[in-house]
């Protein structure tokens, strides 16, 4: 279920589209005024929401999964997106979140991971400008 919704599917706040075709004998329930066609209001909405929850990483977090041979499935992936839409819902902008052994420095509104830090190196590390901590 990881589908991507191209660009082209979906519109900016404020731009004017053409009316879209209806289907013909659509009444006043469900899929009435849909694209024919098209994909459903629900399906690009789910679909959006899905590929907005998976965290971008920079390169430099990159850097350091591989440097110090951190291991993210798909499991640590999603507990590390639910701790940013924590993050998020309580208006961090620079989190650290916690997934087992290892912490991620996050930028919430970009959904980006700024870096890693495993267990062994952590007891080096002092994290500076975050303004919260999530544990996932």
């Amino acid at each position: 279920m990881n589908t991507v919704v191209p660009n082209a599917a979906l519109v900016p706040p404020g731009v004017v589209s053409a009316p879209a075709v209806t289907r013909p004998g659509a009444g006043a329930g469900a899929g009435a005024g849909a694209p024919v066609g098209g994909p459903s209001f629900a399906n690009v909405l789910a679909q959006s929401t899905q590929a907005a929850a998976a965290p971008k990483f920079s390169r430099h977090a990159l850097e350091r999964v591989n440097q110090r041979g951190i291991s993210i499935d798909q499991p640590t992936l999603q507990r590390l997106a639910g701790g940013m839409s924590r993050a998020g819902a309580k208006g961090s902008r620079d989190a650290v979140v916690f997934v087992d052994s290892t912490a991620f420095v996050v930028s919430v509104p970009n959904n980006t991971v700024v870096t890693a830090v495993d267990s062994e190196h952590m007891r080096e590390h002092v994290f500076t400008n975050i303004d919260s901590a999530v544990f996932a």
